[in-house]
């Protein structure tokens, strides 16, 4: 005759496992703990370190105006210190836009693939042994990479593209105090420099999207577990992945709608590129274009007490002409 379990062992067992499955889907929504694919990994990669040590003869920022979108790049990038500052030969530069969104150069949503393609020159002149251009976009990543332009230009300039089609993710720490551990696009850990290329636009949940938010690119996953608390997950990448350079797209600024836009009447001609090492500074110089306060801009806040640079650092101006 075979053994009947007690009805309420049984009970009790499985309201254990209830208890026991329901923690770890908490714990996972607040991406501290991923299932599936990284069950079993005691081991994380570690974030390498891409920024630079400042050197004072350069300013820390500065914006160009008054030329092409390339030439204003170029511009931006040689008055504080030129590629070659930034770039040692034989190094591998992972150049990173914000290539999110299924949309025409034209709608503003993504970084003008004319900034990007002069990057990538600039990276080539300075003698780097590969760059690379990738991101992880919100929409389809095929459509997006040829509708943005990004793909065509990157390529043509001389640079190799990833999206995550063509290339996969790795767990890695992070360090964060919302992002601890988190799957990370294969390319950003293989790159020896980071340069980042964001666009300013507004944004539905952190008001702001310049270059700390555009960091949101370079991880996997459900990026959306994080917009619960986005100021703070933002602070977490910059800190872990603090750029070697940042070039600012602002010659098409979108007001309303972001970030993903689309309407060109949301669009403000501001004809400007902006660069340097210091993020706080040139997401503030971003807020201050889309008429916000960067004190009313947390993650801004957060990253100035975080080390990371002064949001009331005022940008050099420089005029290219045409």
């Amino acid at each position: 005759m075979k053994h009947r379990p007690d009805r309420r062992l049984v009970l009790r067992r499985l309201g254990q496992a209830g208890l026991v499955l329901g923690g770890s889907s908490v714990v996972a929504s607040l991406g501290l703990f991923s299932r599936g694919r990284w069950a079993g990994m005691h081991e994380a990669a570690v974030i390498p370190r891409y920024f630079l040590p400042a050197e004072t003869r350069f300013p820390a920022a500065v914006v160009a105006r008054g030329g092409s979108p390339a030439a204003l790049a170029r511009a931006a990038v040689e008055r504080v210190g030129g590629m070659g500052r930034f770039v040692r030969r034989g190094e591998t530069v992972l150049v990173k836009p914000n290539m999110a969104w299924d949309r025409t150069p034209e709608q503003g949503a993504n970084t003008n693939p004319e900034i990007v393609a002069e990057v990538v020159r600039l990276c080539r002149e300075a003698g780097a042994g590969r760059v690379v251009v990738a991101d992880v976009p919100v929409h389809d990543a095929r459509r997006t990479a040829v509708r943005s332009g990004i793909e065509e230009a990157a390529r043509h300039a001389g640079a190799e593209f990833f999206i995550p089609a063509t290339a996969g993710f790795t767990l890695a720490a992070l360090g964060g105090s919302i992002l601890d551990r988190w799957e990370v696009f294969d390319p950003v850990l293989k790159a020896d420099r980071l340069i980042n290329l964001p666009i300013v636009k507004d944004h539905g949940l952190s008001r702001l999207t310049c270059g700390m938010k555009n960091l949101y690119g370079v991880l996997g996953g459900t990026r959306g577990r994080l917009h619960q608390r986005i100021h703070l997950s933002i602070a977490d990448l910059a800190v872990a992945f603090r750029p070697t350079l940042t070039v600012v797209d602002a010659t098409r600024v979108m007001l309303r709608g972001g970030p993903q836009g689309g309407r060109l009447e949301d669009l403000l001609p501001v004809g400007a590129v902006a660069a340097g090492t210091d993020m706080v500074a040139l997401d503030a110089w971003g807020a201050t274009l889309l008429g916000i306060d960067p004190k009313e801009i947390d993650h801004i806040v957060l990253a100035q007490g975080r080390g990371l640079g002064t949001f009331g650092t005022p940008l050099e101006e420089i005029h290219v002409g045409t």
